[in-house]
């Protein structure tokens, strides 16, 4: 394990945090709102509370690892003493989205509208984990040749290790889904979210396209994914946004146009108003480089 020790990377070109690793004892460090232009990983080795992520609340509990993306709103209300080991990335140094195909980790650990934000682990599995947390405070502590690319080898190791583990888990409660025919609902759901989020925003344009009355599938939206059915629509709209104002060079007001809004005024008004920051505040805090992103 890690010593009561805090060590970061710096981004030498902005003076901005790179990676970040540290263990907690106690919860000062998450028990009021987060919004960090970075990607956070908290594996929880005792205690227990109640997370807050996007305004729902699910269980915090030992052996639990949570994976929050930049901007991402949580906080960690401990019953007690709360205690872990956290680590904290910035897309400088390792971008979730150009890596996709290596690591699978984005849309399944991180901007997952439709699983819970968090995965349970195994003791074996946390052993696991946590030996590549010590192994990267190792080279944290060493100023060895290309010490920032074994970090990222060992990160995208324990990336991968999370995700797996992550569907395994997705694949088990959708089996243990209430019933069938709500379990083909839920997913006619994603797959209309998914093909119509562009143009269609209202929860009725869905219950529509499934032929359910609102208060039928807001009933099994609620039930399945812990959220309204237009919060749904919302994050993965904001999801969207938050990739094109990272990956591409399109102005907010061509992102805005593609994601069925004519006035990127209204647009950006709504994105902050999701998000706490405007899009070109995104795109200049968490966009660094994305033509090296593509």
């Amino acid at each position: 394990m890690l010593s009561q020790s805090v060590y970061t990377l710096i981004n030498q070109q902005n003076g901005n945090l790179a990676f970040k690793v540290f263990e907690f004892d106690n919860n000062s460090y998450f028990d009021h709102i987060q919004r960090n232009n970075y990607f956070t990983l908290i594996i929880i080795t005792a205690g227990e509370g109640l997370a807050t992520v996007d305004f729902s609340e699910y269980p915090c509990r030992e052996n639990t690892l949570f994976a929050f993306y930049p901007y991402q709103p949580f906080m960690l209300q401990a019953k007690g003493t709360l205690m872990g080991v956290a680590i904290q990335f910035h897309h400088d140094f390792f971008c979730i989205y150009r890596h996709h195909k290596e690591i699978a980790a984005n849309g399944i650990l991180f901007n997952n509208i439709y699983q819970q934000p968090f995965i349970w682990l195994q003791e074996s599995s946390k052993k696991t984990l946590l030996n590549i947390v010590s192994e990267i405070t190792g080279e944290l502590k060493t100023e060895a040749l290309r010490r920032d690319e074994v970090i990222v080898s060992y990160l995208k190791i324990f990336l991968v290790l999370a995700t797996r583990i992550k569907l395994e888990q997705q694949s088990m409660q959708e089996a243990s889904a209430v019933n069938d025919k709500q379990r083909f609902i839920v997913q006619d759901l994603r797959n209309a979210i998914e093909e119509n989020f562009r143009l269609k925003h209202s929860a009725s344009d869905y219950a529509d396209i499934l032929h359910l009355t609102p208060n039928a599938l807001a009933r099994i939206t609620k039930t399945h994914f812990n959220k309204t059915l237009s919060d749904l629509i919302t994050d993965r709209i904001i999801i969207e946004a938050k990739r094109e104002l990272y990956l591409t060079d399109k102005t907010i007001k061509e992102i805005a146009y593609e994601l069925g809004y004519e006035d990127e005024y209204y647009f950006s008004r709504f994105f902050k108003g999701k998000t706490d920051i405007s899009p070109q505040f995104y795109r200049d805090t968490v966009g660094f480089n994305r033509q090296a992103a593509n």
